[in-house]
């Protein structure tokens, strides 16, 4: 098999408090995956009807946010924490400052139980905060740097803020518009990943297999930015079916040109390169019958969730796992139990996206089975990967 190896070494930080601060991929990975875990567990229970799930933001807007702003923005944090770093050579913030932003992000997660005890008022103001507040930790390393190009993050998480403004709004009674921040927000994740997954996935395949050159096209990589910012312009605006659709095929059309351009068949010989392209492969069925659902041609419920179990999910499991090896200085090798977990998760959105359309009358079948198999595979890595978020480098390296 071939192997990856670990990253190279990166600008020292200095050692400021306990391991688990040292760099931001470790607090938010490490709740990522918990979060995963137990919001699954939560959410499963409540949609079986076994217990009502009293929210400030409802019981399915509850779930919805929460998966988006809660786990995958946990994610986003952690990597762009730890990235910036790379990127610029100037600290992101670590120890204290670190600790605060994970509490932060924390407490949005825990007060919206509180319903009725806290003012809605503060319960928005919490949550809204920690968007802003990762914006404002990387944008003085950001404009440090060299790459000019790297500071649109910091305006992207400032619009995934007001999306998550636009669920809170109808949450306080003042609009309907938590739909639109959900579908905004699910785009703007999206939009994320497909830029980060043209840096990573074409240099990590060229790194590893010898002798292979990723096509890239300055007019593609451009359409699909423009097209993904029509998508999430739209879902703020203008929400029309047929333009959403429009859109979404369109960007399944330059993510496929994409991703082509970056395939060997040599990724499948190393599991946690070809989890990222099968990944990249679910976002390019969601947007595909997105466009699909669009039209009424599927139901669309079935399409988001090609795109947030199969595409953000897969892919942001796969990011975890290479990332996490990457920076406690481990080679990068996954272990088998992992390397499972890159097939079932597969499994989950398979199962929640096609089980529905072939046995619609078996729905609540698959639903579970999807749930319980995303269980299983964040439960492996949290069993995995909790002693290596929460201990020192194995090279002795800082970070």
């Amino acid at each position: 098999m071939l192997k990856v190896h670990s990253e190279p070494p990166k600008p020292e930080l200095k050692p400021e408090g306990m391991t688990l601060l040292a760099l931001g991929f470790r607090p938010f990975f490490l709740s990522a995956a918990f979060s995963a875990l137990f919001l699954m567990l939560i959410w499963l229970g409540a949609w079986s009807g076994a217990y009502s799930l009293p929210t400030y933001y409802g019981p399915i807007g509850w779930h919805s946010h929460e998966m988006l702003f809660g786990y995958a923005v946990a994610i986003i944090a952690g990597f762009l924490l730890t990235a910036v770093r790379n990127w610029t050579g100037v600290t992101p913030p670590t120890g204290k400052p670190l600790g605060l932003l994970f509490l932060l992000w924390l407490a949005g997660r825990i007060v919206p139980f509180f319903d009725g005890l806290i003012p809605g008022t503060l319960i928005a103001i919490i949550d809204l905060a920690f968007l802003p507040a990762v914006a404002l930790g990387i944008q003085p390393a950001l404009w440090q740097g060299q790459q000019k190009v790297n500071r649109i993050f910091v305006p992207l998480l400032l619009v995934m803020a007001v999306a998550n403004l636009y669920v809170h709004l109808q949450a306080l009674g003042f609009t309907l518009t938590a739909i639109q921040g959900a579908d905004a927000m699910l785009y703007l994740v999206a939009f994320l990943i497909t830029l980060l997954g043209g840096r990573v996935i074409p240099f990590f395949t060229e790194a590893v297999i010898p002798g292979h050159q990723s096509k890239r096209d300055n007019k593609v990589e451009m359409a699909t930015v423009i097209l993904l910012g029509g998508l999430v312009l739209t879902q703020f605006i203008y929400p029309a079916p047929f333009i959403t659709g429009l859109f979404a095929l369109g960007v399944a059309i330059t993510q496929t040109i994409r991703v082509v351009g970056w395939y060997n068949h040599k990724i499948w010989q190393i599991p946690i390169l070809w989890v990222l392209f099968t990944g990249m492969l679910w976002l390019i069925i969601g947007f595909t019958l997105i466009a699909l659902a669009s039209y009424e041609v599927i139901g669309l419920n079935l399409a988001k969730h090609a795109i947030t179990v199969g595409g953000i999910g897969v892919l942001t499991f796969g990011m975890m796992a290479r990332v996490a090896l990457g920076h406690t200085g481990r080679p990068i090798d996954s272990s088998r139990l992992i390397n499972g977990c890159f097939i079932l998760l597969n499994l989950a959105a398979i199962a929640r996206v096609f089980g529905p359309l072939v046995q619609p009358q078996n729905y609540t079948f698959w639903v579970h089975l999807s749930g319980g198999l995303w269980i299983i595979c964040f439960v492996i890595f949290g069993l995995i990967y909790t002693p290596m978020l929460i201990k020192p480098r194995v090279d002795g390296k800082a970070g």
